[in-house]
């Protein structure tokens, strides 16, 4: 996954944002209160905006895995710069379960300051007015499509739809969509999620679609694909998260390359044959979006929190959960990348295709109607 080619003014204004030690436009002569600053600039700079974080000294997060696109590098290295505590909420939570969180706490101290949900469920918080416009230093270096032009959310990383697999246990392990429905593999094929809820499940359904004749405007071949998965008794409806994959209840599972490929990294000292595929035949990738909550309790922290997960050293502690950076057409030029952990991600043929906004809001109508009636309504 790669984005578009960046101008070098912009690719250069990246660069200044490295280690976020200070920013590079001119402060304004009076700054706005962080909670309703719309960029570091209007904060007074990054120094001020620090200073800020700092004072408030917490980050209350959510849904963020330790072991989910080295998240849990990114949380130490953030704590360790700025000494500010950073609380995880239900880490194994859903992206809807993140909107509903920011929609029932309302102004409470221990409301989340930010989310990182699947960019259908950003577009949604954004028309329900959850979110608080915030356009990061490198802004202006993100691909147009991975952004919302009001700078309500911003796409930071992802990957592709991938399968992952037990050696041990099963042999041969699977490689395409068509294959899962080798009766083999009864009882073994599983989803990160629900798909009405969850935003890896429902690209998990993308894929499918994409792999028996479905096309971004028309996801009902996925909802069938696992209707029949179901029919044959090959799926299982156990969450496969990492402690379901390492006690082998969900010995296949169709996820997103980075957490397969961590998974693989994580348990080979265990004894565990962790394989991954990227189905040719069903190859789907998304993105990630981040958010700061409108009414978020720690607003310097949860504005500093985007600017480091998009400075070039967020962005590289991404490349080494195996996650692809937005920003890394952009580092790649300014000569930023960290090449080594770029060398390390999995080949994948073509450059990828997105949904338009429109075509995601149909796709998730559909699942959200055919989801219970395709796997046991």
């Amino acid at each position: 996954m790669t984005a578009p080619r960046v101008r070098t003014a912009a690719a250069a204004g990246l660069l200044a944002f490295v280690l976020l030690g200070g920013c590079a436009e001119t402060p304004k002569s009076t700054p706005v209160k962080p909670a309703v600053a719309t960029s570091a600039q209007e904060a007074g700079g990054m120094d001020k905006l620090i200073a800020a974080a700092k004072k408030e000294g917490a980050l209350n997060a959510i849904a963020l895995p330790r072991d989910w696109a080295n998240y849990g590098g990114l949380i130490d290295d953030f704590e360790r710069r700025y000494g500010i505590r950073v609380t995880v909420d239900d880490p194994q939570a859903s992206s809807q379960d993140e909107i509903d969180a920011i929609r029932q706490s309302g102004r409470r101290a221990n409301a989340p300051d930010v989310v990182d949900v699947g960019d259908t469920f950003a577009r949604s918080a954004a028309r329900q007015g959850l979110l608080a416009p915030y356009r990061v230093a490198a802004y202006d270096s993100i691909p147009d499509n991975q952004k919302d032009r009001e700078g309500r959310w911003s796409n930071n990383y992802g990957g592709y739809v991938s399968i992952g697999c037990d050696a041990n246990r099963v042999k041969p392990c699977p490689r395409t969509f068509a294959d899962l429905l080798d009766p083999r593999y009864k009882g073994m094929v599983s989803l990160d999620g629900d798909p009405t809820r969850s935003n890896t499940a429902f690209a998990g359904v993308y894929a499918a679609a994409l792999a028996n004749g479905g096309s971004f405007d028309d996801i009902r071949p996925g909802l069938d694909f696992f209707a029949e998965l179901d029919d044959r008794g090959n799926f299982n409806p156990v969450e496969s998260t990492s402690t379901a994959v390492e006690t082998g209840r969900t010995p296949i599972s169709i996820d997103w390359d980075y957490v397969n490929l961590d998974y693989a990294d994580r348990f080979r000292d265990k004894g565990l044959d962790w394989q991954v595929a990227i189905p040719f035949d069903g190859s789907f990738a998304q993105y990630y979006a981040l958010a700061v909550n409108r009414d978020a309790p720690h607003p310097a922290a949860a504005r500093l929190w985007q600017e480091y997960l998009f400075s070039a050293a967020g962005q590289n502690l991404r490349l080494k959960g195996y996650a692809r950076p937005v920003l890394m057409e952009a580092m790649r030029e300014d000569g930023t990348l960290d090449e080594a952990a770029a060398a390390m991600l999995p080949t994948v043929e073509g450059e990828p295709q997105f949904p338009t906004d429109a075509q995601l809001q149909k796709a998730r109508v559909t699942v959200d109607r055919g989801w219970a009636k395709a796997v046991g309504g």
